[in-house]
C-alpha cells in the first residue's frame, strides 16, 4: 500500500520481566520492511532482569525507553500513549515475531475507515500451525480464540498481544482503565468500551505475526487483582444482572470485600459517566457476537 504522506505509527510495548525476549522483539520489529514512519515507545514497567539495558546504549532516535516503579499493564500502555507522537496506536507484547509490511496492512483497514481497531492473526511461536483470529468470551468471560473468517471480520476481543487503534478512538474511550491493578482484563475492557462507545474492532486474517504463549508469568498476579479488575470492568459497563453473574465468578477470594473495594475506587461514577457515553449497550454486545453471558 502506498500513501502520498506516510501516516506516523506509534509502536507501545510494554515490558515487565521479558529477558532476551525485548531484545528479538525489537530486531524482529526493525528487520522487516514498512511503508510507514513509526517510533517505538517501550515502557519498563520496574523489570528486575536487565533485559531493556540494551535499549540505553542503542543509538535509534525512534526507539524511546521509558522506566516506571510497577504502575501495571493497563497504565504503563497510558503511558506509552502519554509519551508517544502518533496519529496511529499499536500496542505489542515483548514476545513476538513480525512479517515483512504487517503493519502496512492492518493501517490499511483503517485508512479506508473499514474499522477502528484492527488486530492480525495471532500464531503460537513454537506451533506455528496454531493460530487464533481476535478472540471472543465464553460464559466465565474467558478469552477464546476465534476461527479463520478468510476475510477481516469483526472481533468481539482485540488480543492484546498485538492491535492497532486510532489515536482518537482511543482517547475517546479513556485508553485502558486507569483504575485496573497489575494485570488482567485490559484488553478485554479496552475491546468491550471500543464497541459500546460505537467504534469497531476487526480482524485482518491475512496478516499473521508470532507470539510466545507462555505457562506462566514473569512476575507475580494474584488472584485478587484478577477479580479486582473483571469486577470494575462489569460495574462499568454491564447491566445489574451480569455485575451479579460476575461476582459469582469470584471463587479464590472474597466476593464481598473485592466488590467494596471496586466501589471505593470510582468504578461506580465511571459507571455513570461511561452510560452517559456509550452508542450500545452491553446487551447489544453480547448478542452480536453470541457470548453466553
Amino acid at each position: 500500500m502506498s500513501v502520498e504522506h506516510p501516516p506516523l505509527i506509534s509502536i507501545i510495548i510494554p515490558v515487565k520481566n521479558e529477558g532476551d525476549n525485548v531484545r528479538s522483539t525489537i530486531t524482529s520489529l526493525v528487520n522487516t520492511r514498512t511503508n510507514m514512519s513509526y517510533e517505538v515507545i517501550v515502557v519498563d514497567d520496574a523489570s528486575t532482569d536487565n533485559g531493556c539495558h540494551f535499549l540505553r546504549q542503542q543509538e535509534n532516535p525512534n526507539i524511546k525507553l521509558i522506566t516506571t516503579e510497577g504502575i501495571g499493564a493497563a497504565a504503563a500502555r497510558n503511558l506509552g500513549v502519554e509519551q508517544s507522537r502518533g496519529k496511529y496506536l499499536i500496542f505489542c507484547d515483548a514476545h513476538l515475531t513480525f512479517e515483512n509490511f504487517w503493519i502496512d496492512r492492518l493501517l490499511e483497514l483503517v485508512l479506508t475507515k473499514k474499522a477502528d481497531g484492527v488486530a492480525p492473526a495471532i500464531a503460537s511461536m513454537t506451533e506455528p500451525h496454531k493460530i487464533g483470529y481476535g478472540q471472543k468470551l465464553d460464559q466465565k468471560l474467558g478469552v477464546v480464540w476465534n476461527p479463520n473468517p478468510h476475510r477481516p471480520s469483526p472481533v468481539a476481543i482485540l488480543p492484546g498481544g498485538c492491535f492497532l487503534v486510532t489515536r482518537e478512538a482511543f482517547l475517546k474511550v479513556g485508553g485502558f482503565d486507569r483504575g485496573f491493578r497489575v494485570w488482567g482484563f485490559e484488553d478485554i475492557e479496552f475491546s468491550i468500551k471500543m464497541w459500546l462507545f460505537g467504534f469497531t474492532c476487526l480482524v485482518h486474517p491475512s496478516v499473521k505475526i508470532l507470539h510466545l504463549f507462555r505457562q506462566t508469568h514473569p512476575y507475580t498476579v494474584a488472584h485478587e487483582h484478577i477479580y479486582y479488575n473483571m469486577l470494575r470492568m462489569a460495574y462499568s459497563h454491564f447491566n445489574e444482572q451480569r455485575i451479579e453473574a460476575t461476582k459469582k465468578l469470584i471463587v479464590y477470594a472474597d466476593a464481598n470485600e473485592i466488590e467494596d473495594d471496586v466501589l471505593t475506587s470510582g468504578a461506580a461514577a465511571q459507571r455513570i459517566r461511561y452510560l452517559a457515553q456509550r452508542k450500545r449497550d452491553d446487551n447489544w454486545f453480547f448478542q452480536q457476537f453470541q457470548i453466553p453471558f
